[in-house]
């Protein structure tokens, strides 16, 4: 905040001038995040496997925040699409300085049913889309002198969940990576750091339980409900803004507490 003319108090969005890079940021977590940092002031970037309609309600709500939206639709694990969601973002909006790793991709079987191309296919957009996005984000970045890299990670890379052999992997990948990369990366400006989600609620789990599961199971975690997406955006607007600038390299859970010991 700072004083105004005649004593009033002007109040500054604390991501006001950038432009935030959001991959799955159509709907669930991503979408959640979109009109989070657009309600702190920065331009929005969706990049979605989905159709551009999937992302409407996000857009309005972008939109209704005075800021700009651009949607690209692309698949992350193919680097041309990548370079092509990227090049089309900074042509809209200018050049990008927020990445949120967010798109993400699971298989959920047992190791003695997994296919290769179940693990392939896990893989290629929850670790390979990371670093392509990533890479291609803080070469972005560097030329600039800033930037804030937020990996939406995940408690599978803390706690061994069964039926989930690929996932798993791929989110202890991912936390390396952005170890790594914030350490290679202070130099230049850019700061890189992982968020934990636990148990969320959104569209994607509706592929693995019925709304009547979600809720039993839900009630039975500590805090009694899973997290809403708009929890976990609200990490993200933290990480990526000032708020944060002695934070790169951590790991921030929100999970309720999910990975803690049974009472």
């Amino acid at each position: 905040m700072a004083q105004g003319p005649r004593g009033f108090i002007i109040v500054r969005m604390k991501l006001e001038g950038q432009v935030a890079w959001i991959t799955g940021g159509a709907r669930g977590i991503g979408g959640a995040v979109a009109v989070e940092l657009a309600s702190h002031g920065a331009d929005i970037a969706i990049f979605d496997i989905l159709p551009e309609n999937a992302a409407a309600e996000v857009m309005e709500a972008v939109k209704r925040a005075g800021r700009r939206v651009v949607f690209v639709q692309g698949d992350v694990s193919q680097r041309a699409d990548c370079e092509r969601a990227l090049e089309e973002s900074t042509r809209a909006l200018g050049p990008v300085s927020i990445l949120v790793n967010n798109a993400a991709f699971s298989i959920r079987k047992p190791l003695l049913d997994l296919e290769v191309s179940d693990v392939e296919r896990t893989w290629a957009v929850t670790l390979w889309g990371v670093f392509h996005c990533s890479q291609l984000a803080a070469r972005v970045m560097a030329q600039h002198g800033r930037g804030n890299i937020v990996m939406i990670s995940s408690v599978h890379a803390e706690r061994a969940f069964v039926r989930s052999t690929a996932y798993n992997a791929a989110k202890v990948a991912v936390n390396k990576m952005a170890e790594t990369w914030a350490v290679e990366l202070a130099a230049h400006g850019i700061r890189v750091n992982i968020i934990e989600p636990g148990w969320t609620d959104t569209p994607g789990e509706r592929s693995f339980y019925s709304e009547q599961q979600i809720k039993e199971q839900g009630g039975k975690l500590l805090m009694g409900r899973l997290a809403r997406p708009e929890e976990i955006a609200k990490a993200v607007a933290f990480l990526a803004s000032s708020d944060s600038s002695y934070i790169t390299g951590a790991t921030l859970r929100v999970d309720g507490g999910l990975v803690l010991p049974s009472a």
